[in-house]
């Protein structure tokens, strides 16, 4: 899975409560905007429930060709056979969930500033992100903003580790984003907020980044 793996521009992630939609329902209308890779993300489901979601989603995501990524749950990336997981600053360790998912799964991991982005460089993962690039109100308790300033100094310190950008990015700011060194662009509010628009949503975005 790993050697397949190329970070799409614009990754997105799936959220049930602003979309109002199944995970299943937002990776098919994300595919048929264009998504090469989606990353399903619930802080409020149950584990039982969000693995439930996730296996509907993967079936979907599956017949799409789309890899599919499992936000914070490397239990049910390894359960369900996903391609990857995104682990946070409070999720397993990302070495140990190497050691757990073998050497075929996507890792991901997020960072908030210069002195973790530096750090989670060194360790086994094949991509990290960084932000809240803006002010964001998709995390309740959101760390301090990294602007495209900080984004440009997190990308020298990194060199060439694939970087995502993330947190209250808008489709006008993508490009600005992508310049400031980040290689992709993680969107949700700005896909998800009109249901019946998350394909168009995408697909312009995407021409935004060419």
């Amino acid at each position: 899975m790993r050697s397949s793996f190329r970070l799409p521009r614009v990754y997105p992630i799936t959220d049930t409560q602003i979309s109002g939609l199944s995970h299943a329902e937002q990776v098919a209308l994300l595919a048929d905007g264009g998504a090469t890779v989606v990353q399903l993300r619930d802080k409020h489901a149950s584990a039982k429930e969000f693995y439930e979601e996730a296996k509907a989603a993967l079936a979907v995501a599956r017949a799409r060709d789309v890899q599919l990524i499992i936000n914070d749950r490397a239990d049910i990336a390894l359960a369900l056979g996903a391609d990857g997981v995104h682990l946070g600053q409070d999720d397993l360790p990302p070495a140990a969930a190497r050691r757990l998912l073998g050497q075929d799964f996507v890792i991901g991991f997020s960072t908030h500033n210069l002195k973790q982005a530096i750090e989670a460089s060194t360790w086994p993962v094949d991509y990290l992100a960084i932000g809240p690039i803006f002010p964001t109100s998709t995390k309740q308790n959101p760390d301090p903003v990294v602007g495209l300033d900080g984004l440009r100094v997190v990308r020298e310190a990194i060199g060439e580790r694939p970087l995502v950008g993330i947190g209250g990015i808008t489709r006008p700011e993508v490009r600005a984003v992508i310049d400031a060194g980040a290689d992709s662009v993680a969107l949700i509010r700005n896909l998800l907020s009109s249901p019946e628009g998350i394909s168009e949503a995408l697909r312009q975005t995407l021409f935004a980044c060419v």
